[in-house]
Order: structure tokens, then sequence, then C-alpha cells
């Protein structure tokens, strides 16, 4: 490595990727290879792949100095996994791209001439969602707007993790260390020089995604919780909503009966209101519950994930 050239990261986190990382590390090459102004840096998460993805990653290291990668006991999921390669990467700088080549790896120039330009966090939006069902791309822009008139900061839509970080994102990156993580939203909390890079975003080059609409939906919960307490402000509206509607309705029937001497009658109805503030009742219960379930993992202060080994790239010092 010579000295007067920086670093620049490329941070990939892997699960089940073992079809598409020899064409990953390929296309990632031709482009970083031309790039001689540069000491590049890839370095590969496996979060507890059940395929050969370690395999091939530790071949990898082994003929390529320039790789490094951080094998984790276990699943910890996508998040968690980003969070050890911020803990571990030398870069001056940090591309984050997944190994299934929807990020494309031609964008990589562009994102360093904007970060030479004084930019800090140089992100990719999505010009198209590539493959996607309608439903999927329906939730996907809901949860979007959602989260961002519930937040205090402006929340980017159609923007995932394909993105460049200065060492100042990272290191700010590194002081949360919550384990309930939505780092799509950390990126917008912490700020800093922002530029947006658009692209069309490709299909999958080898295997299927790992995100079902259950794992998307959850991440979905897990985003909104970590960032706004708006559901429990809604919850404390409703109810008083309802119980305002409900003493009206009572008085209602009150005054019917003293005036009009109405029998009691309406068991159909008074069916359906029970019926109605129990399912109200249970619904704010599990938006308490999903809060302080939240608050139970926090306070356990475990950590965020666990390393089974570390091999570290020689050519980066």
């Amino acid at each position: 490595m010579e000295e007067n050239k920086r670093v620049v990261s490329v941070l990939v986190p892997c699960y089940n990727e073992e079809k598409s990382l020899p064409r990953f590390y390929e296309e990632t090459c031709k482009v970083i290879d031309s790039m001689k102004e540069y000491d590049f840096e890839l370095f590969f998460i496996n979060d507890g792949s059940r395929d050969a993805t370690l395999s091939i990653i530790d071949e990898l290291h082994k003929k390529d100095k320039r790789v490094s990668y951080v094998n984790l006991s276990r699943n910890f999921g996508k998040e968690n996994a980003m969070l050890a390669g911020f803990d571990y990467v030398r870069g001056d700088c940090v591309i984050i791209m997944d190994a299934d080549l929807q990020d494309p790896p031609a964008l990589i120039p562009q994102m360093l001439q904007y970060w030479e330009q004084g930019y800090e966090d140089v992100y990719a939006k999505r010009a198209d969602r590539g493959k996607e069902s309608l439903l999927r791309k329906f939730f996907s822009l809901l949860f979007y707007k959602i989260l961002d008139h519930s937040t205090r900061f402006e929340v980017l839509q159609n923007v995932g993790d394909f993105r460049l970080l200065d060492r100042k994102c990272i290191s700010a990156l590194r002081e949360l260390r919550e384990t309930e993580r939505y780092t799509k939203g950390m990126f917008c909390w912490i700020g800093f020089r922002k530029k947006e890079i658009v692209f069309n975003r490709g299909d999958r080059v080898a295997g299927s995604s790992n995100w079902s609409f259950l794992s998307l939906f959850n991440l979905a919960i897990e985003g909104i919780t970590s960032f706004t307490t708006a559901p429990l402000r809604f919850a404390s509206i409703f109810g008083l909503v309802i119980a305002f509607a409900a003493f009206c309705y009572l008085m209602y029937f009150l005054a019917k009966t003293l005036i009009f001497g109405d029998p009691v009658r309406g068991f159909p109805t008074l069916v359906i209101l029970v019926l109605f503030l129990g399912g109200v009742q249970l619904l704010c219960m599990g938006i308490l519950g999903e809060y302080i379930g939240r608050i139970f993992n926090e306070t356990k202060k475990r950590p965020p994930y666990l390393i089974d080994n570390y091999q570290r790239g020689e050519a980066v010092k």
C-alpha cells in the first residue's frame, strides 16, 4: 500500500450467496482494478451462511490480499452484520454493497468522485425496484411514507443500503449500539452532507432473495418502532376518541330512556360495541407490547453480534 493513497473499503454482508459471490468478485475487481489512485479493501461479512459462502470467501482471501472477512458465529441478520463491518473496516470511506449484483459496481467511480468533492454520504436511489410484485412495491412505498411522516427527520424513499460513507459517518454509526437496529433510518438520523445518485436496480444474477414478505414486514415494524413513538401516540388519541364516542353514545341512550321511557333493547348493538372496544384495546396493547419488547431486549445489553473468526487482508495496513 502506498502511503499517499486513500483507502476505500467495499463492505459486503453475505448470507447464502455461494452462487453470486464469484460473479460479484469478478465484476467488482474489473472496476476497482482500473482505479489505481486508491487502495481497495474487499471486506466480506459471513452472516452465518449455511452453504459454501464462507469457503468461497476464504479462497478469495487466500488469492487476493485485498480481501478481509469476518465470520459471525451464527446468523444475526443483515443489520447487525453491517455493524460488524463498521467495527472492522479500515478504509477512509466505506461502500456498502449486496453480493447479488443488484447494486452495480459500475457506480463506484461516481460515488468516489462525489466523495472527493466533500460529500460524506453518497447514496444510490432506485429509479425502479426491479422484479417485484405490485403488492410488495405498494407496501414498501407505504412504509416509507408512514415512517417519513412520523419522524422528525427526512426518511429517504427507494433508498437501500447501497451507498458510500465517509469515515466520520462510520464512526458515528459505531456509536449506535442498539440491538434492535434499522440501519436505513440511522443513515438519515446521523445527518452529514449527502448526495443522491439515481440508478436502475438490476435483478439478482443467481439464487433467490433471502427476504420473504414476512421478513420485510418484521423489518418495517422494527423501523417504525425504532425511530418513532407515533404508534403509541396514535393508540392514545384513538383511545380518547373511542372513549368520547362511547360516552356520547351512553348519554344518548340514557336520555332516550329517561325522556321516552324506551325499553332496554339492542342486544346485537351491545355485542358489536363490546367486540369493537375489545379489539381496540388489544390493538393498543399490541402496540405497547412491541415497545416493551424492545425495551426488554435493550436492557439485557447483549452484544449485537459474536465473531467466530476474523481474517485480515495484507494489502491494507
